[in-house]
């Protein structure tokens, strides 16, 4: 899997796409933008989308808002749909289901990510091969980012990055380009902020690749308040990181589990074994049974792992049949030679 990283997305600019081809080349582009309380922001965020990348198709997606945030972005353009119920996974996973694009945006609505840098991860997914591009926050003030809840993200990387065998760098970005083959594999079943883990995973299970880039990553627009809490949304965040270990990595949790176990029937069965051989005798039977019991019950976990473990194998295969049944996003392709006497080059796609 190639695991690219960009880092030139604060030099030469927002506004071209590329080199040697033009945002027609590229199909429908379409901006997924969740919403709850974003008046103040929403707008910003619209029109900083719309002057990168004026074709684009923006969705905001009005998640159970009590202020202007509706009015707010329909006056700016965009496209206002609703989604009642609160969190932002139903509301990712509601767009994914509605939106037909070849390649989609997804970008908070409260205006502390860099939304000009949208080329920049445009760019990299077509340079290819990408199906998944992250915008690596990189902040711009000191007060950007909390102190927990940078220290959270650090901690959740190295989790998923230690359990799942894959680097990560910012596993909780909001920022992302996918293809449109990402999208309509991506089952969505987290509900809330562990939409972003769920996401990081699928690319994983699908071995699909993918690449990073930095953008900035400023305060929030003044007025508005962050919807993240820190302890309860980090408290599901590490709940889904073990569902998605249970279900992704049966068979490593079994042995783990297993091993713990066998330690601890070890830790009863030697004053047993002690005992016996001294004396001919067992005068801790109820030692001597719960041992053997444990003993049994790590047997059965890694049995029952091999059994999940072969049943995952299933399900990602089925995912990355689905995955591979849609075409790949428009890579660019090899220019093309110019017909004798011509000067220059006509704009096209390049290949990976």
């Amino acid at each position: 899997m190639h695991h690219g990283y960009d880092d030139d997305s604060s030099g030469g600019g927002h506004g071209a796409l590329g080199e040697g081809y033009f945002m027609e080349d590229l199909g429908r582009i379409a901006a997924i933008i969740p919403c709850h309380n974003e008046a103040g922001a929403i707008a910003k965020v619209v029109e900083e989308l719309r002057a990168a990348v004026p074709s684009m198709d923006i969705y905001v997606y009005d998640n159970v808002s009590t202020d202007d945030t509706a009015a707010a972005a329909r006056a700016a353009g965009a496209h206002v749909r609703t989604e009642e119920r609160k969190g932002k996974g139903n509301v990712i996973r509601r767009a994914f289901a509605d939106i037909d694009a070849d390649i989609y945006v997804l970008i908070d609505g409260d205006d502390t990510y860099d939304a000009g840098a949208v080329t920049d991860l445009i760019d990299a997914l077509v340079e290819g091969p990408a199906d998944h591009v992250t915008g690596v926050r990189r902040a711009t003030v000191t007060s950007a980012y909390r102190p927990a809840h940078e220290a959270g993200n650090r901690f959740f990387n190295l989790v998923v990055a230690r359990i799942f065998r894959y680097p990560v760098t910012d596993m909780l970005s909001g920022y992302r380009v996918f293809s449109r083959r990402y999208v309509k594999s991506f089952p969505a079943v987290s509900p809330a902020f562990e939409i972003e883990t769920e996401m990081t995973i699928h690319v994983v299970n699908t071995r699909m690749p993918q690449r990073e880039v930095p953008v900035a990553f400023k305060d929030r627009a003044e007025g508005t308040e962050s919807k993240l809490r820190t302890y309860s949304d980090g408290g599901k965040i590490l709940r889904m990181i073990m569902r998605l270990i249970y279900h992704e990595r049966p068979l490593a949790l079994a042995f783990v589990l297993a091993a713990f176990l066998l330690i601890l029937s070890g830790v009863l069965m030697i004053p047993v074994a002690i005992d016996y051989v001294a004396t001919g005798l067992v005068p801790r039977f109820p030692s001597l049974i719960v041992a053997a019991a444990l003993l049994m019950v790590s047997v059965v976990l890694v049995l029952m792992g091999m059994l999940l473990e072969g049943l995952t194998q299933v399900r990602s295969e089925n995912a990355r049949a689905v995955y591979l049944s849609y075409p790949p996003p428009p890579f660019r392709s090899a220019p093309s030679k110019p017909a004798a006497g011509a000067t220059g080059t006509a704009p096209t796609l390049q290949e990976p």
